[in-house]
């Protein structure tokens, strides 16, 4: 097994060693022990393996969508292996991804009628410029 300190295990997760630290103090990574006497830099707390897998699920998650708080669910889940409750946050998270996809494309829709009337005039207010503003464009 690899030993790492924080900004190596920070590194290898994509992340900064600040992130790490704000992880450890939701409960979300463990925090090890230092260990003194090490040639390496005595004191230093070292990180393995099951950190580094640990850190970037916590990463996966998050772009997933999922909350820190359901992510440390996630995690307890993992080692209880409660696997319809991991099924249902999976499935609450679908849901809401389905409908943030529904909002996007109709934003969408909307602005592509409004680049569509924006360029059919000359004359007169944008009607991009008057929808963001709350105008009516005539």
């Amino acid at each position: 097994m690899k030993v790492r300190t924080i900004a190596v295990l920070a590194r290898e997760g994509g992340v900064g060693v600040e992130t790490v630290r704000f992880y450890q103090r939701r409960g979300l990574m463990p925090t090890p022990e230092r260990v003194s006497g090490d040639r390496a830099g005595g004191g230093v707390r070292r990180y393995g393996d099951e950190d580094v897998r640990r850190l970037r699920f916590i990463r996966s998650a998050q772009t997933a969508g999922f909350t820190l708080d359901q992510i440390g669910e996630l995690l307890a889940l993992d080692a209880s292996e409660d696997r319809a409750r991991a099924r249902e946050l999976a499935t609450e998270r679908l849901g809401a991804l389905d409908r943030t996809i529904a909002d996007l494309e109709q934003a969408r829709a909307a602005l592509r009628r409004l680049a569509s009337a924006c360029s059919e005039t000359t004359t007169g207010p944008c009607p991009i410029i008057a929808a963001f503003q709350g105008v009516s464009p005539r």
